[in-house]
Order: C-alpha cells, then sequence, then structure tokens
C-alpha cells in the first residue's frame, strides 16, 4: 500500500464542522492555489480594455472563480457582428444597446460574488487626459487594441514598478498570440512536480538513529516488507560507509554492488521495498546541494545592498543564504514525502521525524530573517524553498524593434514567428492605412511588404510559404474575433492572469502564439 502526504491531506480535508458556502463553491481550485491564493484573487480588480467576445471570455473564466472585481471599459454600441459571436451578449436584444453594459450585466449573472463595472466613456480619451486611473488596477488585459495606443499604454504602464502588469492580445481568424509584460515576478508556489531533496546522502541524526535502531534481522517478515525505501538505504549506506573507510560508492562497479547489498537484506525474494530501495539507490551517492536556479538566486548582488524597504521576498532569500552556507549546507528539509511501499506505522513513523526536523530547520530559518515577516509567510517559503522562481520581465514590442531578433526567431521557429511576425505586419498596417473609411482591407502583398520592413529588408529561405500562410490568414480575416479562438484564448489568457494575480505557478514569458487553423501553440522569446 502506497501513502503520500497524510498529515497534510487530513489537515486540508478533515474538519469538525460543515464548510461553509464559500468553500463548498470553490472546492475545486481551492485544491489548485489554496486560501492564500483564492484571496489574491478575491482582492483583485482587473481591467479590460473592450467587451469584444475575446474579452468576454477571459471574463468569464476570471469570473467563475471568484474574482475580486473586474472593469470593462469600451464606448462602442453592440452591432448584430457582435450579437453573433459574443455569448455574453443578450443576442438581438443587445443590438444598439452600450456593449461594455450588456456584457457585464451578462457575467455578473455568473458568480453573485464578483463585482463588474461597466465603465462607457471612451478609453483613449480617458487614457490620454489622465493614465494614473490604471494604478487602480491589479491587471490590465487589452484585447487587439489600436497599435498606437497599445504603445503608449505599454510606455505608461513600463515606466513604473508599482503599476500594474499588462497582457496584450492580438487575435484574427484562427490565429492568435499574447505576451505578457511585467517587471519582476517572484513565485514561492511554483507547484514543481520534482520533488525536493530527502538528503538521504546526509542523513540528520533521528533519521540515521532510527534507521540504525531496527533489527533487520530478527524483524517479523511482514513488518520486514513494509520499511519504507529511505530507511533501507539511510541504512544501507551506512554499512557501506563503515566497511569503505567513509567513503560512499563512486565506481560502477562500487555501485553495482551496492545495489547488489540492498537486494541481498531481502529476506523474501518478492519484497517490493527493498526493489523500490534498489531503484532509488542513486539517492546515496548523489549529493544534495543548493539547485544551480535557486544559487543563482542567492548569488544576486542585491542581497548584499538590502534595507528595511527592500522588497519582502528578497529579504527571505537573504535569510535563505545565510541557512545554505551552514551545515549540512542545504536548503531547509521540507517534510513533503514521495509515495512508497510502507505500512500506516511505518510511513506516519517516517514523515513525523521528517516533520520534526523540517520544524527544526524553519526555527533556524525564521532567526535569519532581519525584518518582520508573518509566520504563515515563513512558513510558505520554507515549505517551498525548492522551487523558488524570480523572473524578470521586458517590455511589449521590443522584439518587433530588432530586425536581427526577429530574423533569428524566424530561422529558429519558422511557423510560429511568422504568426507573430504576420500580427506585427497588421499593427504596422494599421497604423498607416487606420484612418482610412471603410473596412480594414489589407492585401497579402501589403502584409508581406510589412514584414520585408520588419526583418531590415533580410530575405531568410525556406521560409516564404510559411510567412505567406500566415500573412494570408490575417489578410482574410483581420477583424474576425470568432467564437473558437474567443473560447480558447478566454481560457489561456484567464490561467495566465491568475497566476500573475496569485503568484502561484509560472507564468508564460515571451510571445506565446496559438495556431488553431493546425491545433498548435508556440513560444517566440523575444
Amino acid at each position: 500500500m502506497s501513502f503520500s502526504e497524510p498529515q497534510d491531506i487530513n489537515a486540508a480535508t478533515v474538519t469538525n464542522h460543515r464548510p461553509d458556502n464559500k468553500t463548498r463553491r470553490y472546492d475545486r481550485q481551492l485544491r489548485l492555489w489554496a486560501a492564500s491564493g483564492q484571496e489574491a484573487l478575491e482582492s483583485s480588480k482587473v481591467l479590460v480594455i473592450s467587451a469584444s467576445a475575446t474579452s468576454t471570455s477571459i471574463l468569464k473564466n476570471l469570473v467563475l472563480p471568484g474574482i475580486g472585481q473586474f472593469t470593462i471599459i469600451d464606448d462602442k454600441t453592440v452591432t448584430p457582428e457582435d450579437a453573433g459571436n459574443n455569448f455574453f451578449l443578450n443576442g438581438n436584444r443587445s443590438i444598439g444597446r452600450l456593449r461594455a453594459e450588456e456584457a457585464v450585466a451578462c457575467l455578473c449573472e455568473l458568480n453573485d460574488g464578483v463585482e463588474g463595472i461597466s465603465d462607457t466613456s471612451n478609453f483613449e480619451r480617458r487614457f490620454n487626459s489622465d493614465p494614473s486611473f490604471l494604478a487602480a488596477y491589479t491587471m490590465v488585459i487589452a484585447h487587439n487594441l489600436h497599435p498606437t495606443l497599445l504603445d503608449k499604454v505599454a510606455e505608461f504602464l513600463w515606466a513604473d514598478l508599482s503599476l500594474p502588469a499588462l497582457i496584450v492580445i492580438r487575435s484574427a481568424g484562427f490565429l492568435a498570440e499574447f505576451f505578457i509584460q511585467f517587471h519582476e515576478h517572484h513565485v514561492i508556489e511554483s507547484h514543481s512536480e520534482n520533488l525536493p531533496s530527502l538528503r538521504i546522502d546526509k542523513p540528520f541524526s533521528s533519521l540515521l538513529e532510527h534507521a540504525m535502531s531496527l533489527d533487520f534481522a530478527n524483524m517479523d517478515p511482514t513488518d520486514h516488507g513494509h520499511i519504507p525505501y529511505i530507511i533501507i538505504l539511510v541504512r544501507a549506506m551506512e554499512e557501506w560507509r563503515s566497511s569503505h573507510d567513509g567513503k560512499i560508492p563512486k565506481t560502477y562497479q562500487e555501485k553495482k554492488a551496492f545495489r547488489r547489498a540492498i537486494l541481498d537484506m531481502r529476506v523474501k525474494v518478492d519484497e517490493e521495498n527493498f526493489e523500490e530501495a534498489e531503484s532509488q539507490a542513486y539517492r546515496c551517492w548523489t549529493e544534495t546541494t543548493v539547485p544551480p536556479d535557486i544559487a543563482d538566486l542567492l548569488s544576486d548582488p542585491v542581497l548584499s545592498q538590502l534595507s528595511l524597504d527592500s522588497p519582502q521576498f528578497y529579504h527571505l532569500l537573504e535569510a535563505l543564504r545565510q541557512f545554505t552556507l551552514q551545515p549540512p549546507y542545504t536548503l531547509p528539509l521540507t517534510s513533503t514525502l514521495p509515495d512508497m511501499k510502507a505500512d500506516t506505522a511505518n510511513y506516519i513513523r517516517l514523515q513525523r521525524l521528517y516533520k520534526e526536523k523540517a520544524e527544526e530547520d524553519k526555527k533556524i530559518f525564521r532567526g535569519l530573517v532581519r525584518v518582520p515577516v508573518d509566520e504563515a509567510v515563513v512558513d510558505l517559503f520554507v515549505r517551498n524553498a525548492h522551487h523558488l522562481k524570480l523572473m524578470w520581465g521586458t517590455k511589449w514590442g521590443q522584439l518587433d524593434k530588432d530586425p536581427a531578433a526577429l530574423v533569428s526567431a524566424l530561422s529558429e521557429d519558422p511557423e510560429f514567428a511568422s504568426i507573430h511576425l504576420a500580427f506585427s505586419a497588421l499593427s504596422s498596417y494599421i497604423v498607416k492605412n487606420g484612418q482610412n473609411s471603410g473596412p480594414l482591407a489589407p492585401t497579402e502583398e501589403e502584409l508581406l511588404a510589412e514584414v520585408k520592413t520588419l526583418l531590415g529588408g533580410v530575405q531568410i529561405s525556406g521560409v516564404a510559404e510559411t510567412l505567406k500562410n500566415a500573412v494570408g490568414e490575417l489578410a482574410r480575416t483581420p477583424t474576425a474575433d470568432v467564437p473558437n479562438t474567443a473560447a480558447f484564448m478566454g481560457g489561456v489568457i484567464a490561467q495566465e492572469t491568475i497566476k500573475i494575480i496569485t503568484k502561484q505557478y509560472v507564468p508564460q514569458r515571451g510571445y506565446c502564439v496559438i495556431d488553431l487553423v493546425d491545433s498548435k501553440t508556440g513560444v517566440v522569446q523575444g
């Protein structure tokens, strides 16, 4: 029988009273981002520019999980085209009415705990008059905003670290892309699937004492078949060291002999726990150190220049750096254990050992923190210390200002870079021709000319057909906001928005390109 984190599961699921309505409503997502993530979501305010089909699809996926407040700013009225492709309008009854008001009314019906605001002012005039109103929001989402206005918004939000992140979405027909503009984003709960080290090569004293205290030779066969593999490995490694001058297996032959010694400890040929230990034997000679990506964070020069006003995350990183300078020169231990062959009593005893040591490490870490930090934050940081992320973003549009980078992207990934270039070519065309009366109707030749300009006139062999296909789709449907693409983008963008707001999971970087013609997604870095 296998067990995994019974203490954590019990703590999360066993209660002495029935959960309230809110907990029952959000039960599934609480399992994904816990109460801390839900609190962040409910405290957030999101501004969405335009009530397009894509915008309302995004909001649908934010309203359902309980975002605190959303605002749609849009001065347009509903057209027959809107009524045909936007599921969050009241069909033909909405035609002629203000699009923002109609969309907000429909979206608010999905969750009575969410506040929706319709702002029917003209976004461009309001922004040009006083752009500081954007500072009131947690996130700004812009779909198919006019390129010139979009650049101004991106420039304004990039100018100040305290201003919200921006998600830019461009879509036409069955093609789309999005980009997240942020300065710096740290993630404590990245929810990595990789388990942290169990410190089998550097067993703490209580674990070693427990492993050596068991009488393997005279143990009941049933109990013998349920010894956790961690205990087996610690015991086997200690016995190996005692007969090899304190050294661990290094050569291939020594490692082979060590694995054979583990299997020789079996009293029955079918003891799965010893087979499990043999398969995990590499942990004994794999030294537990600070993971390279965490070591990079701890070597940041900013940690030597902290002040009381420095972000809390950096103070926690500095405490972590000091912790790793002490024996055994590792990150704090976590009480999380993997699945393994063991009975209930053995597993819980092992987890108790890890939990007690994890509490000791956390206490030492707490003593190294030099600024006031809530105990819950310290606990969260220590539990996730093996998978911390610190990301630095880039400003929207920087890639398109670098012809050499575009050429490189097109050479490395022609398919998705071509779609990105097609969107950028369409944006350039709109800037040059957007004031003309009549519907937007670029030709393939006009868009390909814009692509050539973006590339600095460089010709790249072997990509002409790929570029022509991407440009052709946008020339065919330059303004089409089709329900299929809107629905897909709605889920993807809402997911990325939640990552940024909750600071959980790792958000997408670069230009994420979606090709629903061939059902593919890819990323163009920039």
